[in-house]
């Protein structure tokens, strides 16, 4: 089963399914917004092998994770809070937007936004993320397993960076639009009807 259930509404959807006494063994679950934020103070024992889809989980070991771990700790004076792929997600943002800053010496939003493009940021799972003219990230994708502790097992991941689309190539409303800030300067471009904003006038 796919699930694409979204933020809180994954915590009584899991204690359902080990309410029911669904185990991964019957139908397993592969979720996309599950992680381990979600999981924290849950029974996972009955939620063991279910598997979620993400750039990141903290489980992952590199001397970046391991590091960021220890100051997220640190910062909440929590030594048992964990971490998640959104966490991951705002490092890496953030660091490309001191970068953009730093290249055109200034804060003004289009300045930066328009310098983001080619500006790379180490990720916390060991790689560098590269942000395309698209205004998406080139990241890893891992599935991991639920483990008891809450955390996850990663038994499948990408062999190198996934480059992340804007418009999916699959759906009838997307699959003729492209997003391009740098060339185009659209974030929804029309290949059809070549025109910016998808509508043909």
């Amino acid at each position: 089963m796919v699930s694409t259930i979204n933020g809180d509404a994954n915590v009584p959807f899991y204690k359902e399914l080990g309410n029911q006494g669904l185990k991964a063994t019957d139908i397993p679950v592969v979720a996309f917004s599950v992680g381990e934020e979600e999981l924290a103070g849950l029974d996972t024992k009955p939620l063991l092998g279910h598997l979620a889809a993400w750039n990141y989980f903290e489980s992952i070991k590199s001397p970046g994770n391991a590091e960021f771990i220890k100051k997220w700790q640190a910062f909440t004076k929590n030594p048992k809070r964990v971490t998640n792929d959104p966490m991951e997600a705002h490092v890496i943002g953030f660091n490309m937007w001191v970068k953009a800053v730093e290249k055109v010496k200034s804060t003004d939003p289009d300045k930066v936004i328009d310098a983001l493009p080619g500006i790379e940021a180490a990720n916390l799972t060991g790689g560098t993320s590269k942000m395309l003219p698209n205004h998406h990230l080139t990241k890893p994708v891992f599935i991991g397993e639920i483990r008891g502790d809450g955390q996850f097992d990663v038994v499948w991941k990408t062999k190198g960076l996934v480059p992340g689309d804007a418009w999916s190539d699959f759906l009838p409303g997307s699959k003729d639009l492209e997003a391009d800030w740098v060339t185009l300067k659209c974030g929804n471009y029309n290949k059809v009807t070549k025109k910016c904003g998808g509508h043909a006038s």
